[in-house]
């Protein structure tokens, strides 16, 4: 297929079936997940100190004690490559277009010399996390199939965009269209794996803080 052709279709067509399936999957997944409905607590609540839907929110994105020791790096490069997706996606200048184009929204931007530096910390960490993965043979064992694809997913965009902002690996044109292709695929399967997390992270925090306050435990 011929470099502008494919760059033009996943501009467009691509993007447009991308988006679409993204908005209604991920309507439906949230559907699903609120629809579920909650059985009356007819039990007496246990109000303890700390135990709160609001506690856990906060308390379950900090180490609990001992682990920041035993797994360093699952804490911090996690954090780290997080962050640096947040500011690759809603800080960098052709990205804002792109988000003002679709919802008329815009912000300033970062200096590409950041992102930059940023794409490659992303990409350094997010290796880490998977190399720790495969060595640590407990990780190993509780890890599908799902978990490596949503990591894949994740990389592929931030590698491409990466590649194609330097003028590497291919033409200017095809790394561009391979960059948005991969955009599109995480926007595709977004909903439907546990990269839904980017939805449902807060909400289900609070929902296991606040069911677990009225029996008196904070978690």
């Amino acid at each position: 297929m011929n470099d502008l052709l494919f760059l033009t279709w996943v501009r467009s067509t691509g993007l447009d079936i991308a988006i679409g399936i993204f908005v209604l999957g991920t309507l439906w997944r949230l559907f699903e997940i609120y629809s579920l409905g909650r059985k009356p607590d007819l039990a007496v609540p246990r109000h303890r100190a700390g135990a709160s839907g609001l506690h856990t929110m906060f308390r379950r994105s900090i180490p609990p004690p001992g682990m920041f020791k035993r797994s360093a790096i699952s804490y911090v490069a996690g954090y780290v490559f997080h962050i640096g997706l947040a500011v690759i996606v809603f800080l960098f200048a052709q990205h804002i277009k792109l988000i003002q184009e679709l919802t008329g929204l815009s912000w300033p931007g970062l200096p590409s010399q950041f992102i930059d530096a940023t794409a490659v910390v992303t990409l350094a960490t997010m290796l880490l996390v998977l190399v720790e993965r495969i060595n640590k043979p407990v990780k190993r064992f509780l890890s599908t199939f799902e978990d490596y694809a949503a990591w894949a997913l994740t990389f592929l965009p931030v590698m491409t965009g990466y590649l194609a902002t330097k003028h590497l690996l291919l033409s200017y044109t095809w790394m561009l269209a391979l960059h948005i292709l991969s955009v599109e695929l995480l926007l595709i399967f977004l909903p439907f794996t546990k990269l839904i997390h980017v939805f449902t992270l807060w909400g289900s925090r609070w929902y296991n803080g606040d069911a677990n306050a009225k029996k008196g435990v904070p978690v």
